[in-house]
């Protein structure tokens, strides 16, 4: 028999809160007939309003999800009370599957041969060298064009650009996905989403612009940059590698890879999820993403708070991050895991961001933490300048609430002995020296050094998380500062979040009864 999910995991499936809170009212045994679970399923038929009860069943490898409800969310609500039930042990074992499912699983199977059986259509490498050739061309054509019209604008001034700016800045980016510059075009919208916001909004806004000018300098001289760099320009452009080229090439590490958190987004018609992870052994972040239409699952092989024996393969960059999973094992539930401490965790995102100054998020493990207050909206809460000890230094002394206890959360026995920020092997691996030249990341060392977020946040809601040290990070605005608070109340938590330029995202909590999914 397969062993059992926790709940966490089985939540975790949900497209959405509701999706979850619907699958609980389904978890009750009362409502169920004919259950049964084996090493490959787990099978029911739930009674609904009509007379003919609906038939769910879930393939555990997948997982998949078949029911016979109308819902077009997958999982439905059916399939996730099903699990909630098999979870809390009111799912009997069986030998067989039901003939219905048994049915399901083998045309399931069948597919899946059909598929890998399926010659290739042969690859005509000589016309894709040209449309390489093509793109790289407008690329280059667009960069140019941006270049100047930057140079236009901000020599202007952004005097009255609160009206109107954002239309022109989508406009640009229009102009650049004409030029199948994707990677320029982002940046033009997120610059736009900037303007207005905050009272530091100019700040903000000729950092993302100088950074756009940067990257759009890069396309013409990616031939002298460091190998490493180039990838991730031409990465940043939206040049990016293909799977299988991943696979074939890229960097492989094995390793026992915690689950710290998942992000779940949805824009233009299109889910994604980022899931963040940390090698046990090695001390490498990853990033795995995985995508999929509204109400369609996204992949959920990698549950938060567990950990997935496995290998990954890196795309190639200065600071390789996302990462393929070339291979893995049945995840299992993972103990308070070892974090670092806040000023641990800054000195390693400086260090990613001198190798690659476009980085916009970062992974961090923290311990000992608890939730505490600052004075909201003052510009001198937060890091500001070249500090050498970034917010800590800035936080401390100025934070109210629960006290701090004087000695570590338990951290995990088994896991091995790591360096004094914990990995070993650098941020995402420190083989890639912080490369130099007039258009790379050195124009950035006087703010990546110091660990300091590209866009210093103001304007907070006055929350933070303080370890045991004082050292301490704003929450992002809009951040839920309760549950925190109620986590913390009795004892300092381990937490991942990641950090951005606005601040602080928790993704997942420990704490000595369990772990949980804040995001």
């Amino acid at each position: 028999m397969a062993a059992r999910w926790s709940t966490e995991r089985v939540l975790g499936l949900a497209s959405d809160a509701s999706s979850a809170k619907a699958g609980r009212g389904q978890a009750v045994p009362a409502k169920w007939s004919g259950t049964g679970a084996s090493a490959r399923a787990v099978w029911g038929a739930c009674q609904g309003s009509g007379q003919k009860p609906y038939q769910a069943a879930v393939e555990l490898a997948g997982p998949a999800f078949r029911c016979t409800c109308p819902s077009r969310k997958f999982p439905c609500k059916h399939a996730l009370g099903l699990l909630l039930l098999w979870s809390s042990g009111q799912v009997p074992e069986a030998e067989d599957e039901a003939g219905w499912v048994r049915i399901w699983l083998e045309e399931r199977a069948s597919r899946v041969t059909r598929a890998e059986k399926r010659p290739e259509a042969p690859k005509d490498l000589e016309a894709a060298a040209k449309r390489a050739q093509d793109r790289m061309a407008r690329v280059t054509a667009g960069a140019a064009e941006l270049r100047g019209w930057l140079t236009d604008r901000v020599g202007a001034g952004f005097a009255g650009f609160e009206r109107g700016g954002a239309g022109e800045l989508r406009g640009v980016a229009a102009r650049m996905i004409d030029a199948q510059a994707t990677g320029l075009a982002n940046g033009l919208r997120r610059a736009a989403g900037l303007i207005g916001q905050g009272r530091d909004w100019p700040g903000d806004l000729l950092s993302e612009l100088s950074l756009l000018y940067v990257l759009a300098g890069s396309v013409t001289r990616l031939e002298e940059l460091p190998p490493a760099l180039a990838e991730t320009v031409r990465t940043r452009l939206g040049f990016a590698a293909s799977t299988a080229q991943v696979l074939e090439s890229g960097e492989r590490v094995a390793d026992q890879w915690l689950v710290t958190g998942a992000v779940d987004e949805e824009q233009d018609s299109l889910r994604t999820r980022r899931t963040w992870l940390r090698g046990r052994h090695s001390g490498r972040p990853a990033l795995v993403l995985s995508f999929a239409p509204p109400g369609r699952p996204l992949d959920s092989s990698l549950p938060p708070g567990h950990i997935v024996p496995g290998e990954l393969a890196f795309y190639p960059g200065a600071v390789p991050l996302r990462a393929l999973v070339a291979d893995h094992t049945e995840p299992v539930t993972s103990p308070i895991p070892r974090g670092d401490t806040v000023t641990e965790a800054l000195a390693s995102y400086a260090e990613a961001l001198a190798a690659d100054p476009w980085l916009d998020r970062w992974p961090m493990l923290l311990a000992d933490l608890t939730p505490a207050t600052c004075p909201a909206d003052s510009p001198t809460s937060f890091p500001t300048g070249a500090s050498a000890t970034g917010p800590a230094a800035s936080l401390t002394g100025s934070l109210t609430g629960p006290p701090t206890g004087p000695t570590r959360s338990p951290a995990d026995p088994s896991a091995p002995p790591t360096g004094s920020t914990g990995q070993p092997t650098g941020p995402a691996g420190s083989t890639a020296s912080p490369p130099t030249g007039p258009t790379g990341p050195s124009t950035r060392q006087a703010g990546p050094t110091t660990g300091l977020p590209r866009h210093p946040p103001t304007g907070r809601t006055g929350w933070a998380l303080s370890d045991v040290d004082g050292a301490a990070l704003p929450l992002t605005p809009g951040t839920d500062p309760w549950r925190l608070l109620a986590l913390a109340a009795e004892h300092p938590v381990t937490l991942a979040a990641e950090w951005t330029p606005a601040g602080l995202r928790p993704l997942t909590c420990w704490h000595p009864d369990g772990v949980v999914r804040l995001d």
